[in-house]
């Protein structure tokens, strides 16, 4: 192959310069949504392309610096990232931004999450993955919660004490007890999916919640909820459809499972 440099003499035998082009609204003629990413975070991407539309609903990412250890101070630090992650997102007019940390959610707090991405984008709608499980659950009409997660115990007790003070009740739970957001990316569908028969075949619960937005569930909601006869969320499952039910897209979307017939606000 030949390369030819800027100076090449060779003559063009068509130039047309400013062709001619007219515009239309975008990708997200529906919807434009975007999502803060952690730095960490290997699985959220697959999720996302799974559960939303395959076209008219415009995805923007933007990377947070997160540390790999989950721990509350860890967590905590977040938040002085969210306004300058907003900031490389593109200059776009979002509907929704989505803040997809479940931990960090609770360690954080929704509103301040929510007033962080408000320094950049005052209007825009915020939703996270705990403010999107909440409305998920209420929306499934579930009373009574398993929930499955990957952390450590100091982080589950907080998570499920502080969802149950958000008005939950958590009777079952289960943990991988992996710390690494490396390896939890790693923790296979069929470990997933045999962790949330085991708890959500408790008479105690009526729904399952797996949190953390690293764990691969989406697209396995559906043959799960099959087999166990009970509805299944998860934080990135929870996520999607909550934002896109912000941004007003409310079509049924078939093989998502349960929570994806239902509307929700």
């Amino acid at each position: 192959m030949t390369i030819h440099s800027l100076h090449d003499t060779t003559p063009l035998l068509v130039n047309r310069e400013g062709l001619s082009f007219d515009i239309d609204n975008g990708i997200g003629t529906l919807a434009n949504l975007g999502l803060l990413v952690l730095r960490t975070d290997q699985t959220i991407e697959d999720e996302f392309r799974f559960a939303l539309p395959s076209s008219d609903v415009a995805l923007y990412e933007a990377r947070l610096y997160s540390d790999v250890e989950i721990t509350p101070a860890n967590l905590m630090k977040m938040s002085d990232e969210i306004p300058g992650t907003v900031g490389l997102l593109p200059d776009v007019a979002f509907d929704v931004i989505g803040f997809a940390c479940t931990s960090g959610s609770l360690v954080i707090g929704e509103d301040r999450i929510a007033e962080r991405v408000h320094e950049v984008l005052p209007s825009v709608k915020v939703t996270n993955p705990v403010t999107a499980v909440r409305a998920a659950m209420e929306a499934l009409g579930a009373r009574r919660m398993a929930l499955l997660t990957p952390y450590m115990p100091e982080i589950n007790h907080s998570l499920r004490a502080s969802l149950m003070a958000r008005g939950m009740d958590i009777p079952v739970m289960g943990s991988f007890h992996e710390p690494d957001d490396n390896r939890v990316a790693r923790i296979t569908p069929v470990s997933i999916e045999r962790a949330i028969l085991e708890l959500g075949s408790s008479d105690e619960c009526d729904a399952v919640f797996v949190s953390c937005t690293s764990m691969r569930v989406a697209r396995i909601v559906e043959q799960v909820e099959a087999k166990l006869g009970k509805p299944v969320t998860s934080s990135n499952h929870a996520l999607a459809w909550h934002m896109l039910r912000l941004a007003g897209y409310s079509q049924p979307m078939p093989g998502l499972g349960q929570l994806f017939t239902l509307p929700g606000g």
